[in-house]
């Protein structure tokens, strides 16, 4: 059975989010993730995670202002220090958390700049937080997120994009955050995909498709994907990071079936 762990961004929200910790340890999960730590104290977070004696499994550099509608910054010509000063953060965060694996959200193509100079950036980008991130012991992953109806124009919006990235930079630090979710939207035939991206593949997260429901909602065939997972030696964090259709406890049925 894969490692299984809660985003609790998405999950548990019928509870405060201090309480969520100790939800997701009541129903089952070692490990947790959440979209971004930063608006909460680092001696609390770890408290939390302490409490119930859970993993920090992933979370994400700062992203700009997410409120406003960015989806991260590494693209964006020109916010190369605010990149910078967001990486320091994170390592922070993630010392104090004792979290091995953080995620870079690659941004929103900018209007009017050119494709190649919003690659160029990202590329130097991804690179120099790599470098910090490796120093520390930390592993970066960046995410291929669907553009047909999340985010429209994201720049890594396929998984062949985002191992273009990774062999650009070519370091072994450099992983793939493979969303289930996500590139069933983009790609479909998600195991031999995962076959053929395994080697780069730092972290998986899940929901199905469509609506970004619990397993069993619609047309991924999770037992499939998670035996296969077995199958191919996997050991790394699957994150459910889904919107349960009703309360986060009724929409379990798929844990207790892969403990099966």
């Amino acid at each position: 059975m894969p490692r299984f762990a809660a985003n609790l961004t998405l999950l548990f929200n019928e509870v405060p989010f201090p309480e969520r910790f100790a939800a997701a340890r009541q129903a089952g999960f070692e490990g947790v993730e959440f979209l971004f730590p930063y608006p909460w104290r680092r001696q609390q977070l770890r408290q939390w995670l302490h409490d119930q004696g859970l993993t920090q499994a992933l979370f994400n550099l700062p992203p700009g202002d997410w409120d406003a509608g960015e989806r991260g910054i590494a693209c964006l010509p020109g916010r190369v220090d605010e990149f910078r000063r967001g990486v320091e953060q994170a390592i922070g965060y993630a010392q104090a958390l004792g979290c091995e694996r953080v995620n870079c959200l690659a941004g929103l193509a900018p209007v009017g700049v050119a494709e190649a100079e919003v690659w160029d950036t990202l590329v130097r980008n991804v690179d120099w937080a790599n470098q910090q991130l490796a120093r520390e012991g930390i592993t970066l992953c960046v995410e291929a997120i669907n553009s047909r109806v999340d985010m429209p124009g994201f720049v890594l919006d396929t998984s062949a994009r985002a191992l273009r990235l990774i062999a650009e930079v070519a370091s072994d630090n450099l992983k793939l955050q493979y969303d289930l979710y996500h590139m069933q939207i983009m790609e479909g035939d998600l195991i031999r995909t995962l076959e053929r991206c395994l080697p780069q593949v730092g972290h998986i997260q899940f929901a199905d498709n469509p609506g970004r429901h619990q397993p069993g909602t619609g047309e991924i065939h999770f037992p499939a994907i998670f035996r296969a997972l077995d199958r191919m030696g996997y050991t790394g964090w699957v994150s459910a990071e889904y919107r349960p259709s009703g309360r986060t406890e009724e929409s379990l049925a798929w844990l207790a079936r892969a403990r099966n």
